[in-house]
């Protein structure tokens, strides 16, 4: 009988065991770096979709307690609305994990709106983490409890931050994502988004978080996200990234979904990757919004077959994966790896 018991056992057993050994040796093999010089899974950034190594210095100093390099951070890039309120939110990011450094900031200079901008950014930045990715039927009573609780006191700290600088557009995006989550009807979102339009016409996060308000998943609809999208690239100038949009609304309500190859080859997306492609090569080279253009079309191109274009994409954003639609995956490094691996591959052999 127990030998009986222990061949069922091992019959069972050594399969599975067989069929773990080559998923594990399969994964190894399609993270392995196809050229010399790519960056490994395990040395990839998933914090970040690109480098800012004159961010790093602040962000060094403020782990230190130092609040000075900052202030002069944000200081030097006052006319770069987009750049300045990417540097923002991660040093919001910074202070939601240790807030010594703005608790100085903000005792030596009490009234000073950047400080007021960054603990703006860090309570959003909290009360979303607090909620999780999830949608909300996957969501925990206590992570709802959490958002709100910390989202309310965001919402009061963006109004600060609007009261301290009320002509500065950079000020106002936190309430975009404080509209968010308390759900404003689509006439009160649209009059806030309206105020950073008029001060900042292209301001990417601006666009990025309104079109997040009218995805379906949120408080809109494919439809009406699909024309939102539409409409900003269309009146956008060549540099600004924003055709972007119709990607990014495209994968929201479709590359979610398990879509097949002819779906990602449809003449029109052709279309919108070929607008993006001319978008990014009129980019100025330090556009904070470059890396991650790059990675979407890094992506797109991929799945339309256009393996050397994506090879070019993914050798210049390697390295950094926390972009769309990586940041989606349970395994961003992963899943950036494998496909990288893949077009640098098949665009090498067409090459031959």
């Amino acid at each position: 009988m127990a030998i009986a018991l222990l061949v069922f056992v091992l019959l069972w057993l050594v399969p599975r065991l067989r069929l773990r050994y080559h998923q594990a040796m399969a994964r190894r093999t399609a993270t392995r770096p196809p050229e010399p010089g790519l960056v490994p899974k395990e040395q990839q950034d998933t914090t970040r979709s690109g480098p800012d190594p004159v961010l790093d210095v602040a962000l060094a100093a403020g782990r230190a307690g130092d609040w000075l390099p900052a202030a002069q951070l944000l200081a030097d890039t006052g006319d770069d609305p987009i750049l300045r309120d990417r540097r923002a939110e991660w040093l919001g990011k910074l202070a939601a994990w240790d807030n010594t450094f703005l608790k100085a900031w903000q005792k030596e200079r009490p009234d000073d709106p950047t400080a007021a901008l960054v603990e703006a950014h860090g309570l959003v930045g909290l009360a979303w983490k607090r909620r999780g990715g999830h949608y909300a039927r996957s969501t925990t009573p206590q992570q709802i409890e959490g958002f709100f609780t910390v989202l309310t006191q965001a919402r009061t700290a963006a109004a600060r931050s609007v009261q301290l600088a009320p002509e500065d557009p950079c000020a106002r995006m936190p309430e975009l994502w404080v509209g968010i989550g308390f759900r404003y009807s689509h006439q009160d979102f649209a009059t806030m988004w309206a105020q950073i339009d008029q001060r900042a016409p292209h301001h990417f996060q601006a666009h990025s978080a309104a079109l997040q308000y009218l995805c379906a998943k949120w408080h809109g609809s494919g439809e009406l996200a699909n024309g939102f999208a539409a409409n900003a690239a269309a009146g956008a100038p060549l540099g600004s990234l924003l055709r972007s949009l119709p990607l990014i609304s495209w994968y929201e309500h479709n590359g979610l979904h398990g879509v097949k190859r002819a779906g990602y080859r449809a003449s029109y997306l052709v279309t919108r990757v070929d607008a993006l492609l001319a978008d990014v090569a009129a980019a100025r080279p330090d556009h904070p919004q470059l890396p991650e253009a790059r990675h979407l079309l890094a992506y797109f191109l991929y799945k339309q077959g256009r393996f050397q274009e994506s090879a070019e994409q993914f050798r210049l954003v390697d390295g950094w994966v926390d972009a769309l639609p990586w940041r989606y995956e349970a395994d961003p490094a992963e899943s950036f790896v494998v496909m990288r691996n893949r077009a640098i591959k098949r665009a090498l052999r067409r090459a031959k």
